[in-house]
């Protein structure tokens, strides 16, 4: 079943990849003050596997899918989660974080796409 929701899942991603994502571009200077913080998926891999970013600080956190197949950033912690196709870019907005460590992973690559955010 979990395979047969990614496959939809993929499918709207690749019919969709072309369309913005809501408050993913804003022109009215709400986010261009925001820092922005780079994590990239490749081959079920992250790069950097720990994100550090500002505690009690929004930020913005842009995702490149750099590998051949599908990628999906999900944490539980945090309540987020983005599927990318190969090639795609998508940029997630964060509220401010209170000082720890939160978890996040690849759904497509669980075994090797670990990754964690601290906020200092």
């Amino acid at each position: 079943m979990k395979h047969a929701l990614h496959s939809v899942a993929l499918a709207l991603v690749i019919a969709l990849g072309a369309q913005p994502q809501p408050g993913a571009a804003q022109t009215d200077g709400k986010t261009a003050d925001m820092p922005t913080i780079l994590l990239v998926m490749k081959d079920g891999r992250l790069f950097p596997e720990t994100l550090e970013v500002p505690a009690n600080t929004k930020f913005r956190l842009e995702i490149r899918n750099e590998g051949p197949g599908a990628a999906e950033f999900e944490s539980l912690e945090l309540k987020k989660e983005s599927v990318l196709a190969p090639g795609v870019s998508r940029k997630l907005v964060f509220h401010p974080m209170k000082p720890g460590s939160y978890k996040f992973f690849d759904d497509f690559h669980p075994d090797t796409g670990q990754g964690r955010i601290v906020a200092r």
